[in-house]
């Protein structure tokens, strides 16, 4: 059956010789235009022709539909030439080949036009070839590697299935990969074949794989400045001899990239200069520079303004130990920490640290002013593969605070301490999902480097779930308790104190609390003032709903107290907001309005940043 190009042609010739040789003294320059018109148009309308439906009837795996389908739009055929037999054969072939692959190899099609666009193609599947039976072999080391036979083994066309050469094909392909990824890089097939017997409707797989050698894992070697060699050499999770595998080689590289001291790294095998089976594995670094600063800034109702200032120097020597400092500037309060971390056995997940802060609050809506001096040593561990970090600690604080008209205050405390905390969310600033925990104990005892006999308790977490990408659910609390003989000589950095951005909105920052009347020294008047609780609970719930690509509204109640007394009543806050999901994090704004036993209030709170 000629194609539609052989048929313009024709068409084409057909008009040249009625037209042009019969006529020569008509046809001038302008007749010659008119006719490469004529023919261009003819063309377009003849490419512009509908697209035929096809709607398929007799088979109902949607695999095979869909295989069909794309072999019958592989097609290039007008509607009204399916008359045609020799189209109806074409698309009979199409459609053989579409589901010969699936083991059918006795299909029948007939073509019937419908009205409209839309063509009805009738399949009748027939019986299947069926497995008959499947050789396999290994040649090589792979025959008593375990795992390697299971792999080879796992083929899931067994006797009596219906032959499927997608799963066959695929097979293969991935047995390859296999090898090649656990070491064995001399395999190859060295025979593979299907055998079909249409008229017995059967099919006879044959699978002979030649393994070679397993390589195993050989020394590191350096392309650059190798002072790291002591620290990848800890975090190298192989030794030499070990049989290489490509998932250990990617743990390798995710915890050299993890350990922070490299702008730059990547570990690969260089099998081309392989010792017999031991196959070197070259490291590619570029260390961080010798010292990093950085400055973040942002914004909170609570705080107002605040700008935290970073530098870092990661290479303190060839054993990996860094130090760091960080300075906290904002208007209520001010800080200076500085860290020196020491890796032990994991560097990333297993390390010691030594820490020294000095921190200076004044909040404006409290009389109190406080002066901390901090010196702590921690011990920080978590598991591989882990979201669990512990953290044992021993602290020494000495906090000197002035409260309206109480004197000036100076304890000194040593806290051994231990925290287990929990973190896992699936982005870094825009948190769909996620979860936080973190519970803490310290503990010290008077004549032991303390003034006073003091625990405390605390327990806090958040849970963060997005439901059909736009209903987002936020669920946030704390517990905590202090236990001390003598309460009034526990410094205010370690009361309890609730209200603000974090805690209970629709109050400002640290003002629900145990209150005391004391003498403001500026105005010499009496007030009110929060001085810190025993107790510590709040409970938080948000709703939030996006309604557009970088916006939510958003719900929320918010409940709890900090009390001396675990009978007093709770304070509430509720209030609508809305968050901006920016390029460099969340913007929450909420107005809220505040009830408590004594006074009912209105504020406002406005957060930047990620909420875990």
């Amino acid at each position: 059956m000629p194609s539609t190009w052989s048929r313009l042609a024709t068409l084409q010739d057909l008009f040249f010789r009625q037209f042009v040789l019969r006529r020569p003294h008509a046809f001038s320059l302008l007749a010659r235009g008119l006719c490469c018109t004529l023919l261009c148009m003819i063309c377009t309308a003849s490419f512009a022709q509908e697209s035929i439906t096809y709607d398929i009837q007799g088979v109902e795996d949607s695999k095979l539909r869909n295989n069909i389908r794309l072999h019958l739009n592989g097609l290039d055929v007008e509607k009204a030439l399916l008359t045609d037999p020799y189209w109806q054969d074409e698309v009979a072939e199409a459609v053989a080949t579409a589901v010969q692959p699936y083991g059918y190899y006795n299909s029948e099609t007939t073509v019937r036009i419908q009205e409209g666009d839309k063509v009805a193609v009738m399949v009748a599947l027939n019986t299947p070839l069926t497995i008959n039976k499947v050789t396999r072999e290994i040649i090589g080391a792979g025959r008593e590697d375990k795992a390697f036979r299971e792999r080879f083994n796992s083929l899931k066309l067994k006797e009596g299935d219906v032959l499927n050469q997608t799963i066959y094909e695929s097979f293969k392909s991935s047995m390859f990969n296999y090898a090649l990824s656990n070491g064995y890089f001399d395999y190859f097939w060295q025979a593979t074949r299907l055998d079909l017997v249409r008229d017995e409707k059967q099919a006879n797989v044959l699978l002979i794989a030649q393994s070679g050698p397993q390589y195993q894992f050989g020394e590191l070697k350096f392309v650059g400045d190798d002072k790291a060699r002591e620290i990848i050499e800890r975090l190298k999770p192989f030794k030499t001899g070990d049989a290489y595998s490509s998932a250990i080689l990617g743990d390798f590289n995710r915890s050299l990239n993890q350990s922070g001291y490299f702008t730059r790294v990547i570990a690969r095998p260089v099998v081309s200069d392989a010792e017999g089976l031991l196959v070197p594995v070259e490291v590619s670094l570029l260390h961080r520079p010798t010292d990093a600063f950085n400055v973040s800034v942002g914004a909170a109702t609570d705080t107002g303004p605040r700008v935290r200032l970073g530098w870092e120097r990661p290479w303190v020597n060839d054993k990996g130990h860094s130090i760091s400092s960080d300075i906290f500037i904002s208007e209520p309060e001010q800080s200076v920490t500085a860290d020196y971390r020491i890796p032990m056995r994991n560097i990333t997940r297993d390390y010691a640290s030594i820490e020294a802060g000095y921190q200076f609050i004044e909040y404006s809506n409290t009389s109190f002013e406080s002066e901390t001096l901090s010196l702590s040593a921690h011990r920080y561990w978590q598991s591989d593969d882990s979201p669990w970090q512990h953290d044992g600690s021993i602290t020494y604080l000495r906090e000197t605070y002035d409260q309206g008209e109480i004197s000036t205050n100076t304890t000194s405390l040593v806290l051994p301490g231990y925290s287990l905390t929990y973190r896992d969310k699936d982005s870094e600033l825009n948190v769909s999902n996620g979860a936080y925990l973190q519970m803490l104990t310290q503990v010290g005892r008077e004549g032991y480097g303390s003034d006073i006999n003091f625990a405390k308790a605390v327990a806090e977490a958040m849970l963060i779930r997005t439901f059909d990408d736009v209903h987002r659910i936020t669920i946030r609390g704390e517990v905590g308790a202090i236990k001390t003989n003598s309460f009034d000589d526990v410094p205010t950095s370690l009361r309890f104190y609730a209200g603000g951005d974090q805690s209970i909105r629709g109050f400002e920052y640290r003002e629900i609390s145990p209150q005391a009347e004391v003498i403001d020294p500026e105005t010499g008047e009496l007030e009110t003032d929060s001085i810190g609780g025993k107790y510590l609970f709040t409970s938080s719930v948000e709703y939030a709903y996006q309604v557009a690509d970088n916006w939510r509204v958003a719900a929320f109640i918010d409940a709890g107290t900090a009390t001396n007394d675990t009978s007093t009543t709770l304070s509430y806050g509720v209030g609508p907001g809305v968050h901006w999901l920016s390029p460099i994090g969340p913007v929450r704004f909420y107005i809220a309005r505040g009830f408590s036993p004594d006074e009912n209030t209105w504020d406002i709170h406005i957060m930047l940043g990620p909420e875990l």
